[in-house]
C-alpha cells in the first residue's frame, strides 16, 4: 500500500533540488549513485548520511543546472544570482561587442523561465529560429567517395589501391553545395542535447523537434566528439549568435565549465561553473572596457613565481599599454563575497604577488559582491612607481542582483581606475 511517505520518498528520488553553495540535503540513493556522485564532481560534497541509512548528504559548490543520474534522480542545481542575469553574464562572455549594445536587456532572451535549464533550452530554440529564418545556410564541401561514373576529380592513388584494373566503381572527389555543414551540425547537436537534458517544458521541447526537422541535411554528432570548427564569414554572421550559444551547450556550459566525468556516470545535463563565468564576464567585460582609454589587456597572462620558472602563476587580466609590451595593472575576479573579517587575506596574498612578480605599481581584486564598491590596501615595506609610494593592493565589488546597464556602469569604473595606471605624456 502507497503511504503519503511512500510517495514523498519516490518524488525525492526523482527529482533533488540544491542549491549552489547551499546547505547539505539529505537524500535517499542506493551506495553506487551516491559514489558515482561523490566521484563525478558535480557537487561539492557527496556523504552517506550518518544520521539516516540509506541516505546521502548532498552538497552543491559553484555548479549550477541539472542532470539526469542513471538509475538515480534528476540533480537541479538552482544558482543565487538571478537566472536572468546569469544568462546576461554568459551573453556577454560569449558576443562583448553585441552586449555592449543591447546591456539594457542583454543578449539571451530566456523568455518568462526562472530556472536554468528551461531558460537555456528556450534561448538556443529562439536564436536558431533567428538564424535559420532565411532559410538553412548552405555551403560547398569535399566529398570523397566510390561512383559508378565520373564526377568532379579522379582519386587516381585510391582508384589503383583499391580497384587496380577494374572500372568500375571509380574513386572520385567533388565539392557538393550542401546543407550539410560545420555551422548546422553544431546547431542540430544542440537542439538533440537539449532534447534529452531534464526539465525542458513541454512547449520549448516542441519548436526544438521543428528546429530538429529544419536542420535533418546535416549529419548528427557522434556522442564524446568534438564539435566541428567555423570560421565567422560573411556568410554565416547570421547563425553567430546561435553557434556562441550552441557551443556552450555542447560544452555544458560558458567557456571550459563542464567537469570531465568518470565513466561510471554518464549524464545528460548542462552546468554551468559560476566561478569560471564570473571570471570569463569581469575578464572580456574589462579588457573590452581598458579599450576606451587606449590600453590592451592579456587575459590568462601566463608567468613564474620564481627565478627558477618552477612554480607558474596564471593572472586573470593583465592590463598593459597600447602597444601590449609594458604591464600596468594585474587583476583577479574571484566569485564570492568581499569581506572585511581577515578570512580573505589569502586573496591579498596572491594580489601581492602578482605585482610583485610584474613590478606593478597596484593590484586589483574583483569581487561579485561586498559592503564597498572600490577600497584599497598599501603594504608596507614596498615602493614602486616614481612617486616611491607602496604598492597598493585595491578590492572593487560587483552587485550581481543590478540591471546589466548598472553592471557595465560599474566596469567602466573599475577599467577607469586600471587607465590612470597608464603614464601621462
Amino acid at each position: 500500500m502507497t503511504t503519503p511517505e511512500t510517495t514523498l520518498r519516490e518524488v525525492k528520488l526523482r527529482e533533488v533540488t540544491l542549491r549552489e553553495y547551499g546547505p547539505a540535503v539529505s537524500v535517499p540513493l542506493d551506495p553506487e549513485t551516491g559514489r558515482a556522485l561523490a566521484a563525478s564532481g558535480i557537487l561539492r560534497s557527496a556523504t552517506p548520511d550518518p544520521g539516516h541509512h540509506g541516505h546521502w548528504l548532498l552538497r552543491a559548490g559553484s555548479l549550477v543546472g541539472a542532470v539526469r543520474t542513471p538509475g538515480g534522480p534528476v540533480v537541479r542545481i538552482t544558482p543565487k544570482t538571478p537566472v536572468r542575469r546569469l544568462f546576461f553574464l554568459l551573453g556577454f562572455s560569449l558576443d562583448p561587442a553585441r552586449a555592449w549594445r543591447d546591456s539594457r536587456e542583454g543578449t539571451v532572451d530566456i523568455g518568462a523561465y526562472d530556472d536554468v535549464v528551461p531558460a537555456l533550452a528556450h534561448a538556443v530554440e529562439r536564436q536558431i529560429d533567428a538564424a535559420l529564418r532565411q532559410g538553412v545556410l548552405q555551403g560547398y564541401r569535399t566529398v570523397e567517395e566510390s561512383a559508378l561514373v565520373v564526377r568532379g576529380r579522379l582519386r587516381e592513388a585510391e582508384q589503383i589501391r583499391r580497384h587496380f584494373g577494374r572500372t568500375p566503381p571509380v574513386e572520385i572527389s567533388y565539392d557538393a553545395y550542401t546543407a550539410d555543414t560545420a555551422e548546422n551540425r553544431i546547431l542540430r547537436a544542440a537542439v538533440e542535447r537539449l532534447l534529452r537534458l531534464p526539465g525542458v517544458p513541454g512547449p520549448v521541447r516542441r519548436r526544438l523537434a521543428r528546429q530538429r526537422v529544419r536542420l535533418v541535411d546535416a549529419l548528427p554528432l557522434v556522442r564524446g566528439q568534438e564539435p566541428p570548427r567555423w570560421q565567422p564569414s560573411r556568410l554565416n554572421s547570421r547563425y553567430r549568435p546561435a553557434l556562441r550559444l550552441a557551443e556552450a551547450v555542447l560544452r555544458g556550459a560558458s567557456p571550459e565549465h563542464r567537469p570531465a566525468l568518470p565513466e561510471a556516470l554518464t549524464v545528460d545535463g548542462f552546468l554551468i561553473d559560476m566561478n569560471k563565468l564570473f571570471e570569463d564576464f569581469v575578464t572580456v567585460a574589462l579588457r573590452e572596457a581598458v579599450r576606451e582609454h587606449g590600453l590592451t589587456a592579456s587575459p590568462q597572462d601566463p608567468h613564474h613565481l620564481d627565478t627558477a620558472g618552477l612554480v607558474r602563476i596564471r593572472p586573470d587580466l593583465v592590463v598593459r599599454t597600447r602597444d601590449g609590451r609594458t604591464p600596468l595593472a594585474v587583476v583577479d575576479a574571484k566569485y564570492k563575497v568581499e569581506k572585511t573579517d581577515g578570512r580573505l587575506n589569502a586573496d591579498l596574498y596572491q594580489a601581492l604577488a602578482y605585482a610583485t612578480v610584474l613590478g606593478l605599481p597596484e593590484a586589483h581584486l574583483v569581487y561579485a559582491a561586498g559592503r564597498r564598491p572600490e577600497h584599497f590596501h598599501e603594504v608596507r615595506g614596498t615602493t614602486a612607481g616614481p612617486h616611491g609610494r607602496g604598492v597598493r593592493l585595491y578590492r572593487h565589488s560587483l552587485d550581481l542582483t543590478h540591471e546589466p546597464g548598472q553592471l557595465l556602469s560599474a566596469i567602466r569604473e573599475i577599467a577607469g581606475r586600471l587607465g590612470r595606471a597608464a603614464p601621462r605624456p
